[in-house]
């Protein structure tokens, strides 16, 4: 784990923040593994988070998660960070046949000058778009989860799932999109949710016909001097490893790699 000048407890809380954000109504408790099964595209949303030793045998474990996910007519997916308990989980899996997918980065960064970054005002998150700067405009849940529907062409019950854990959640989301003046046409999306003192940006998202403009760059910019001025110090996100695009975009912004997360199930690929 690359904790950089952020200590193992400092990422922790990151890791605990995360979990809050990404809640949605339908979890429960099975010996000290905390289940998540909602519907939408989001897998923290809908996977086993391992966060306590337990004191059932692992197989009995697995076994009462399975048939919870199985009610929910759901794969048992199970998600493996730094901090998942018992220790071994990833490499018990493994022997079990569970299939690594899906590596994730954590990346964070300490909120100081957030001026000096670039597009990092109000003022960035309007950059020039042909002959009129984009509008900067925040949405209520269902808006923001249709708008980033919309773009990543997501089917109907996962838009519907995204909306119901937005509006769950324990932890306050912030939906704000770009549109084009002209005809209104959202152009880029990004959320943030905030808890204490940290940030994190979720649902970072450009539409295809706009990319390459900037305008993932200044939006999270502008969105992060926001969470600063109202208090926040430490700003996370998590990006597909092998996400390079958008990884390069939120280097420039200044964050760095903190820890990677994956997820292991038994049920077949679908890449």
């Amino acid at each position: 784990m690359n904790t950089g000048i952020f200590s193992e407890s400092s990422l922790s809380r990151v890791e605990d923040a995360s979990i809050n954000a990404s809640a949605p109504p339908q979890q429960r408790w099975v010996d000290g593994w905390l289940l998540r099964y909602g519907p939408g595209k989001a897998r923290r949303a809908r996977c086993v988070q391992a966060v306590a030793d337990g004191c059932l045998p692992l197989d009995a474990r697995l076994a009462l998660c399975a048939d919870v996910f199985d009610a929910a007519g759901l794969p048992m997916i199970v998600r493996i960070t730094p901090f998942s308990r018992p220790l071994g989980l990833d490499a018990a899996l493994a022997q079990r046949g569970f299939r690594a997918e899906d590596t994730t980065q954590v990346m964070v960064m300490r909120l100081g000058d957030v001026g000096g970054m670039q597009g990092g005002t109000s003022r960035g998150a309007t950059r020039q778009v042909g002959t009129m700067a984009p509008l900067l405009e925040r949405l209520a849940p269902a808006d923001f989860a249709e708008a980033v529907g919309q773009m990543r062409e997501s089917p109907p019950d996962q838009r519907a799932g995204h909306t119901e854990r937005l509006l769950h959640s324990p932890v306050p989301h912030q939906g704000w999109v770009l549109r084009r003046p002209d005809d209104g046409v959202v152009l880029a999306c990004a959320q943030i949710a905030t808890e204490s003192d940290m940030v994190g940006l979720y649902d970072v998202f450009t539409h295809a016909d706009s990319r390459g403009q900037g305008l993932a760059t200044s939006l999270c910019a502008s969105l992060l001097a926001q969470a600063q001025a109202a208090g926040a110090s430490v700003a996370y996100l998590q990006v597909l490893a092998s996400n390079e695009p958008a990884r390069a975009v939120y280097l420039r912004l200044g964050f760095a790699d903190a820890y990677a997360y994956h997820y292991r199930t038994l049920a077949p690929s679908t890449a």
